[in-house]
């Protein structure tokens, strides 16, 4: 059994909400609000367990609305470990328009977390027993820019192959520090991670190779939305196109793929197939309203239609 743990130092309540049409100063009648627990590395475990996985998650949270969440975990039937923090955990709202079919996100920073808050969560990975550890989403404030790449330095020591998903500086300092498993990127994160705005397929590729070339991955895996993606390892550069689907939602779509990528690897398929399964996870999750995250039906199906080349 494939067995991952992951990791969220910034989860949330994720709320979302229909309406007909956004306007200011009215009462907006919402006919249901869906409530789902939210932050990468939760959203990565409800998409892993769904595929046939085990994860155990190990999250921050607080306050009132910190039972909240973990309620919510529970109902979602996921193995999980707290690190009890003082500040609220935060609530995420989406609000999709039906006229226009445009969708609103609104995303607070999130708690400040202490040093011993911080230093709790490192005691959890010195003594979890995974395959993986996936660490994904933002740093909340008072956590230092390293602290991904102590965490990975810790898993690295102990066998455990590490993910992380993430940006700026949490992403340049674990990058730096080098054995990591995976990374993966959107283009912007990716730019701003190689200090060049890199808009052309095969440039990106080399400059992923290069952080490969590096120690910093021995995967680098940028997603770029409906230009699909890019996946250097040792043996080469990879280009995937983006499958052709109707978006309702952009939430958790990253998160989707990276669950899935991770699957597929954990699962003994290759580098390419388990990319094409990852990318086949981003469209599942954009087809899926609100916060629903991939489904896998919808996986399958795109994935066994997956287009793909190599370069």
């Amino acid at each position: 059994m494939m067995n991952i743990a992951t990791l969220t130092l910034n989860p949330t309540i994720d709320v979302a909400y229909a309406v007909e049409n956004l306007s200011h100063t009215d009462k907006l009648r919402a006919p249901a609000q869906i409530i789902d627990p939210g932050g990468g590395g939760l959203n990565v475990a409800r998409v892993f367990v769904r595929m046939g996985g085990n994860a155990r998650c190990i999250y921050l949270s607080g306050g009132s609305t910190g039972i909240a969440l973990d309620a919510l975990i529970d109902l979602h039937q996921l193995v999980r470990e707290k690190v009890a923090i003082v500040g609220e955990t935060r609530i995420s709202t989406v609000i999709c328009e039906a006229s226009s079919g445009q969708e609103y996100r609104i995303v607070p920073a999130g708690p400040n977390v202490s040093e011993a808050e911080c230093e709790a969560c490192l005691r959890h990975i010195e003594e979890i027993k995974c395959d993986y550890l996936v660490m994904s989403g933002s740093l909340p404030r008072g956590i230092p820019a390293d602290f991904y790449a102590r965490a990975a330095a810790v898993a690295y020591r102990r066998g455990i192959r590490t993910v992380l998903d993430t940006s700026g500086d949490a992403l340049s300092e674990a990058v730096a520090a080098g054995r990591l498993e995976l990374i993966k990127p959107n283009l912007r994160e990716f730019q701003d991670l190689i200090g060049e705005n890199l808009t052309d397929v095969g440039a990106i590729g080399e400059a992923a190779k290069q952080i490969v070339a590096q120690g910093g991955a021995r995967l680098v895996a940028v997603s770029m939305g409906e230009r699909g993606g890019v996946l250097a390892s040792k043996d080469g550069v990879i280009v995937m196109n983006a499958p052709d689907v109707e978006a309702k939602s952009a939430v958790g779509a990253g998160d989707s793929c990276v669950a899935a990528m991770v699957h597929g690897l954990a699962s003994g398929k290759n580098v390419e197939d388990a990319f094409a399964l990852g990318i086949a996870a981003g469209a599942a999750a954009l087809i899926s309203p609100g916060t629903g995250l991939a489904a896998v039906d919808d996986i399958d199906a795109i994935y066994t239609g997956q287009l793909r080349r190599s370069a």
